[in-house]
Order: C-alpha cells, then sequence, then structure tokens
C-alpha cells in the first residue's frame, strides 16, 4: 500500500512538471548510442522540442558507443539495445539506470530475385553467419522451403562492423538456440565474424545488403520497412515461423520484468512471439550531481525520461517498434523515482 501511494504521488507530482517548459537556451540534452530505435528517438525528441522547447541531440553511432561516452561522462544519457553487463557497471563512477523505452524485432533481410517469402530456422541461421552455408539453393534452405525455387547463387553474409546492441540481440538469439554458436562466436556487441562484410549501423547493413544481390543481412524492423526489403520468418520455440510484426514482438516481452529492467527477451516460449525481439534501454547515473550540472538539469532529464515512458509512447507503433507493456512502465516509474541529486530524491 505504501509502494502504491508513492506511485500517486509520483504520478501526480511528475505530470504536474513535466510539460513546463524550460528555458531552451538554460537546458539542453545530448545523448548517444544505438541506431535501433533512432527513428523512434528522433520522432520522440523532436515532439517533445516542439512541447517544451527543450533540445535533445542524439547521436546514433551504436550501442556500444553510447555506453563508452556515458562511462566517460561526455553525453547526458546513453541508448543501447545490450543492457550493460556487470563489468561495464564496475567502470562507472557511481550506479547507472536502465530505463526501456520501447521494444523492437531484429530480422533477417535478404536480396533474392523475386524476393520469394523465406522462411528460416535457427540453426540454419547460424550455419549461414558462421559461414558454414554459402549457397542459397543448400539442401538445408530447400527443406524448410519446399514451395521455392531457390537460385544457385552465392550468399553474401552482412554484419555489423561497430559495436552494436542489434547484433547483441541476435547473437544472444543465437547462442540460445545453436551450441555450435554459442561455442565459437557467442554473444556481444562486437563479434568476431567469421564470414562476410561488416557494415556500420543498421542504415549501413541495409543499404549494403540491398546493393547486393544474394546478400543477407539482420537489421531493426523499422529500416527493412524504410528500404522495402524482404524480411524472413523464422521459427520460434513452438516451432512456428513468424512473421516479425508489433503484435508478435508485444507477446514475446509478455514476461515479469526484474526491478532493473535489464532482462533478455529472446527465444520466448509464446507461442505466437517473435523470437529475435529486444528492448532498448535509455541509461544514465543515478546520481545526476556530477560535472557541475545543475538541479535544473537533473530534473529536466527525469522529466524528459518520465514523458518518453508514458507521453512518447504514443508514437512508437506508427514507427514499427512495441510500446512498454504495462508492466514494464511501472518498473520504469519506480527507476526514475530512485534519482537523486547530491543523494536527495529529485521527486521525494
Amino acid at each position: 500500500m505504501k509502494q502504491m501511494c508513492f506511485k500517486v504521488l509520483m504520478t501526480a507530482v511528475l505530470s504536474a512538471f513535466c510539460l513546463a517548459p524550460l528555458a531552451a537556451d538554460e537546458v539542453e540534452f545530448l545523448g548517444a548510442g544505438a541506431t535501433f530505435p533512432y527513428p523512434y528517438y528522433s520522432k520522440i525528441f523532436d515532439a517533445y522540442y516542439l512541447q517544451t522547447g527543450v533540445k535533445i541531440n542524439y547521436q546514433a553511432i551504436g550501442s556500444g558507443g553510447g555506453i563508452l561516452q556515458l562511462l566517460n561522462k561526455t553525453v547526458d544519457f546513453g541508448g543501447t539495445d545490450a543492457f550493460m553487463n556487470d563489468e561495464e557497471l564496475a567502470k562507472a563512477t557511481g550506479p547507472i539506470l536502465h530505463l526501456p523505452t520501447c521494444l523492437g524485432a531484429v530480422v533477417v533481410i535478404y536480396d533474392l530475385p523475386g524476393e520469394p517469402a523465406l522462411r528460416l530456422t535457427a540453426q540454419v541461421i547460424a550455419d549461414i553467419f558462421m559461414g558454414r552455408i554459402t549457397k542459397w539453393n543448400d539442401p538445408a534452405l530447400a527443406q524448410i522451403n519446399p514451395d521455392l525455387h531457390l537460385p544457385d547463387l552465392n550468399i553474401v553474409v552482412v554484419h555489423r562492423s561497430d559495436g552494436s546492441g542489434t547484433t547483441f540481440i541476435f547473437s544472444d538469439y543465437l547462442s540460445k538456440v545453436s551450441p555450435g554458436w554459442e561455442k565459437t562466436v557467442g554473444r556481444g556487441k562486437s563479434l568476431n565474424w567469421p564470414a562476410g562484410l561488416g557494415a556500420k549501423g543498421n542504415p549501413g547493413v541495409a543499404g549494403l545488403v540491398k546493393q547486393l544481390p544474394g546478400s543477407i543481412g539482420y537489421v531493426e524492423l523499422v529500416y527493412a520497412e524504410q528500404n522495402d526489403m524482404a524480411v524472413a520468418a523464422v521459427e520460434n520455440r513452438a516451432g512456428a515461423y513468424i512473421q516479425p510484426s508489433i503484435a508478435s514482438v508485444s507477446l514475446a516481452a509478455d514476461i515479469e520484468l526484474p526491478d532493473d529492467a535489464r532482462v533478455s527477451i529472446t527465444d520466448t516460449d509464446a507461442p505466437e512471439g517473435y523470437p529475435i525481439s529486444g528492448f532498448t534501454w535509455l541509461i544514465f547515473y543515478q546520481e545526476q550531481s556530477y560535472g557541475g550540472r545543475s538541479e535544473q538539469q537533473a530534473r529536466g532529464l527525469v522529466d524528459l525520461m518520465w514523458w518518453v515512458i508514458h507521453e512518447g509512447q504514443q508514437y512508437a507503433e506508427d514507427l514499427q517498434y512495441a510500446p512498454l507493456p504495462e508492466q514494464a512502465r511501472g518498473i520504469c516509474e519506480d527507476i526514475l523515482g530512485s534519482v537523486v541529486y547530491q543523494g536527495q530524491r529529485i521527486y521525494p
């Protein structure tokens, strides 16, 4: 009951402050990181500026870069699709908070004549990206696509060249479902790729696949949609071939979140859930009084984050992202309630 009263009070207080305009020449926020949610962040940060006059400059440099810049305190917040592990958190000068903002799908894109509706299993995906399956008419592909006439064409693998949360989600999934992948490649934001060509960011991978006949790569769903690219249906744990969509991603996210919101939702057991789904997070320091930051800046950052997890959610679906489930928003509210300035809660 006490926690419920706190949430009600916090909701009322933050709602009163969040859209109160701050002087644009006094408060401006700099963020950097994941390209996975960049179309969404671009939209909502622009909407927030139009409502409040507060400028947010977000640089889509990849999750690895976002984490590094936050650790170096050169940005107000980072963006990442791979939650920071304990080793990374230990490098920080203080606790770092993870705020989920939306969910997305990492999809397998390809360039084949006629854009056939391809189906892929986890093992076939792993074998292609490990360089073990090198032809589109390989028997393993033909077996799961009996109705397709796949060409005698070399497969060109395209992967990320930068530190990437999209890569983490993709490799986290493959590590769960393919012992061979886990042993030889593993999971991470940056990998020692056994095959293929590298490209920077989701836009770079989408662009390279679009240019190379016979190529295959992985990007966030919105980049496939924007480039009108073919997307594979992927077999999930229940044995169903699932097309990535807002609905199938939302089903994958129907889980109990831990209090720190650091969780992987790949390889879902939801019968109709898409198996390569993931949260994306904004990350920032719990103690906001570092580097000469003012209390107004600290309060403004919490206001921004509160708006993102509430009003900002209305923009997610139009950009092919799944909005936060209700249970996740509750966790987010608790996380924002823990932010402090000189040891004092910003919204006590």
